[in-house]
């Protein structure tokens, strides 16, 4: 079964020698999953054989094309009657009744929506006592080998460069069967759990012989933090350790990328290695930077050499002489640092990323949750307070998913020591403790969630010297559902954010950046923040205004795309730590890296220390910490 399908698309990039599996990349993965999603409609509607065999994957990867399947079943006719479908994989000891649960996933996001006979859909269960395992793994296997196999299996890729749960260490041979889950895994699902203690740590998975014996694969990665084991997978030799290299020997494989993903292919990555290249100047500042890691060495210290080695011929020749664009280097890195986020009154503008005037500005901060704003720019906060400009921020949600039962029963209890008779207390108690599988929080106990991250941002505002008046919780609608799954953005959430906008008329806005993921809360809220923008265009004060994107507590902004740098001494790192160290309720939810237990306060200050490190590696002065920020134009 070839693909038939082109995916043609003016986004496209081409593949180069680098590459072992076919693959395209695409500027939008909503665009991505509307061509997936039309290749599996074609393939269903001319599959030749009684049955169409369809493998499907979860995760926040395919959510668009589940949901552009559904829209072509409500919208088109197209009919699942004759698809037999098998999941991946499932936590083990879960309940299909959990909101975690594969199952929950797969009936919200496509089951529901769609015409599948029940006794056709398969899903591996994950309520099974460890004597009955063996036997269900063989006999799932058993079905779908009975089948004919796979007709088409749809896959996302983890960190780990896992498929399905086959973590690193899984042989080719695997099949079917229960598997413990890495600690990266466990570490990425850990917000869908309130907390890394509280991920199942094991789970039943198809094999990577069953995923190859597919007829047809397509593997889906959207956002920058799968660049790195994209490139792996498709650059990089067969190993267990990376068990999606396996994909390599299946002769029908796709790779589907949107832009950020494939941002670390030797094509996107390093082009200079594969092409001619047009050097703008984005592109010229990647090739220095990269460069100057390359050799161990600071900029000003490259030679004519070490250019001409690296295949950077062609830069140079585009320049009067090396040390010119090298002194052209770092003048422009050097500009993008101040400790005047809001500009220095009085002083020219030329070699500082922040106009001097008006010398007091209005600062709008979106942050998507509650700590979002502290843990990707709380010292810049801090200097913008500091410094005598307005700072205002507007959480975009209440964050109340993000409370777990265990921390919200903390806080009845304390207040039923005070005053025991408080009857709804005792009955959002009782809620908490007798609460069955699958059942949503209510309206009440969401509500006391959302409280509590309420007063932990008025206690940090606090510490900030910021008035609780210039502290603006919005609660927009999409996210307040009782179900894990968020409803589409409206015209009402984008009215929430263009009133706010108008009545403060900011100088500055700034806003999370980090669109790694199209289906994140952070992805959303900009999506409704830049649609209000593009509203508002028209308004006088708008043109006035800069737009500055912080990234979040994961990554930094690559050190070509930074505009603005603020450097932090070590008593500033320490504030910003304390800071986020009120939220208390995230206390639950430690994040942990492949080095050993960290808390995301920690991992947040030591993501400044690293930028400062490569900052000062380039020949810039040395600071304990960096916050950095891209400039948006619209």
């Amino acid at each position: 079964m070839k693909n038939e399908l082109q995916y043609d698309s003016p986004g496209k990039f081409q593949e180069t020698r680098f590459e072992k599996i076919h693959n395209l990349s695409y500027y939008s993965a909503t665009e991505a999953s509307k061509l997936v999603a039309k290749e599996i409609a074609h393939l269903i509607k001319t599959s030749t054989d009684q049955k169409f065999i369809l493998g499907l994957a979860t995760g926040s990867s395919p959510i668009d094309v589940y949901k552009e399947l559904v829209w072509l079943h409500q919208n088109e006719g197209l009919s699942f009657k004759n698809v037999i479908s098998f999941n991946l994989d499932e936590y083990f000891l879960i309940s299909p009744k959990e909101v975690q649960s594969y199952h929950h996933f797969m009936h919200i996001h496509l089951f529901d929506h769609i015409d599948i006979p029940k006794d056709q859909i398969n899903i591996p269960r994950g309520n099974l006592s460890s004597e009955e395992i063996r036997e269900y793994c063989k006999s799932y296997e058993h079905k779908i080998a009975s089948l004919g196999g796979l007709d088409y299996q749809l896959l996302g890729i983890g960190r780990t460069a896992h498929i399905g749960f086959n973590e690193p260490g899984s042989h080719r041979n695997s099949v079917t069967r229960l598997v413990s889950l890495d600690q990266v895994t466990l570490s990425d699902a850990a917000k869908d759990f309130n907390g890394i203690d509280r991920v199942p740590k094991k789970a039943i998975t198809m094999g990577i012989a069953t995923i190859m014996n597919a007829k047809r694969i397509v593997i889906l990665a959207w956002g920058s933090h799968k660049a790195s084991v994209v490139a792996r997978t498709i650059e990089g030799s067969i190993t267990e350790v990376a068990p999606a290299t396996f994909l390599q020997e299946h002769p029908n494989v796709t790779f589907v990328l949107d832009k950020e993903a494939s941002f670390d292919l030797t094509r996107i990555n390093t082009p200079w290695l594969v092409m001619d290249c047009d050097w703008t100047e984005e592109l010229t500042k990647k090739a220095i930077i990269w460069l100057s890691k390359k050799v161990n060495k600071s900029i000003l210290k490259l030679t004519q050499r070490d250019y001409t080695e690296n295949g950077l011929s062609g830069l140079i020749n585009n320049h009067v002489s090396v040390y010119d664009l090298n002194i052209w280097m770092f003048n422009q890195i050097q500009k993008t640092i101040t400790g005047w986020p809001g500009g220095k009154p009085n002083f020219s503008d030329d070699n500082r990323p922040e106009r001097a005037s008006p010398s007091s500005k209005r600062s709008l901060i979106f942050s998507p949750h509650p700590v979002d704003d502290l843990i990707s720019m709380g010292g810049t906060i801090y200097r913008l307070v500091e410094q005598g400009h307005q700072v205002y921020i507007a959480y975009q949600t209440s964050g109340s998913k993000g409370v777990s039962d265990d921390h919200a029963l903390r806080y009845i209890e304390v207040y039923l020591q005070i005053d025991s008779n408080q009857l709804h207390l005792k009955e959002l108690k009782d809620e908490i403790l007798n609460k069955k599988e699958g059942v949503p929080d209510s309206t009440s106990l969401r509500s006391l969630k959302a409280s509590i991250r309420r007063s932990e941002s008025l206690e940090s505002a606090r510490l900030l010297n910021l008035s609780s008046e210039n502290i603006h919780f919005l609660n927009l609608p999409f996210y307040e559902t009782a179900t894990s799954k968020k409803n589409n953005s409206t015209k009402e959430d984008q009215k929430i954010i263009s009133k706010l906008i108008k009545e403060i008329q900011p100088h500055q806005i700034f806003a999370a950046g980090d669109l790694a993921d199209p289906h994140s809360t952070q992805r959303i809220c900009w999506d409704i923040l830049s649609a209000s923008i593009k509203e508002l265009k028209s308004e006088s004060f708008l043109s006035a205004c800069w737009i500055w994107l912080f990234r979040g507590g994961f990554n930094n902004w690559d050190l070509q795309n930074i505009d603005m740098a603020v450097p932090m001494s070590p008593s500033q790192i320490n504030h910003k730590t304390s800071l986020i160290y009120l939220h208390h309720s995230q206390l639950d939810q430690l994040l942990f890296s492949e080095d050993g237990d960290i808390g995301f306060w920690s991992r947040t200050a030591n993501l400044n220390r690293l930028i400062a490190k490569e900052f000062n590696f380039l020949g810039m002065s040395e600071y304990e910490g960096i916050e950095v920020f891209r400039r948006f134009y619209f």
